[in-house]
């Protein structure tokens, strides 16, 4: 499995960055290749459940992301299975005025869709795509 780890600095407060970072329905518009989130359910521990569509290295690729672990303005926990098995785990901690914003990714590339000679190049576009949507978050969430 690969794994990703990323974080930034976002200059508005905890509770604004995760209450928008957690909502499926937003990811479209700071995620490049995420192209649509939607049936998403609330689950009783107070995350989320939800199916999606995601382009990966020019492929469509469709799954299902579900809650595992959820503390309130501080960590949720996701695994994700179809088109992409990988498991985030978002921190969120106060830093000053801001919040840091932590994700560890783990993901299995779909080796059998994408083909073992692009398994490379996905790794590196997916490292730059975390950090792209990082950024991406907090643009959205500092304007």
């Amino acid at each position: 499995m690969a794994k990703i780890t990323r974080d930034i600095l976002i200059n508005a407060p905890v509770e604004e960055v995760f209450a928008y970072a957690s909502d499926p329905t937003n990811q479209p518009e700071y995620w490049p290749s995420m192209i649509e989130t939607r049936d998403v359910e609330e689950l009783p521990q107070g995350g989320k459940k939800y199916r999606w569509v995601y382009k990966m290295a020019g492929i469509r690729l469709e799954g299902s992301t579900e809650t595992t672990e959820f503390v309130k303005n501080e960590r949720i926990v996701t695994k994700s299975k179809g088109g992409v098995e990988s498991t985030f785990i978002y921190e969120y901690k106060p830093e000053g005025e801001g919040t840091r914003v932590s994700v560890e990714l783990e993901y299995k590339v779909p080796v059998p869709v994408l083909g073992k000679l692009a398994e490379a190049f996905v790794l590196k576009i997916n490292e730059r795509e975390t950090e792209t949507v990082l950024g991406n978050l907090k643009d959205r969430l500092e304007t």
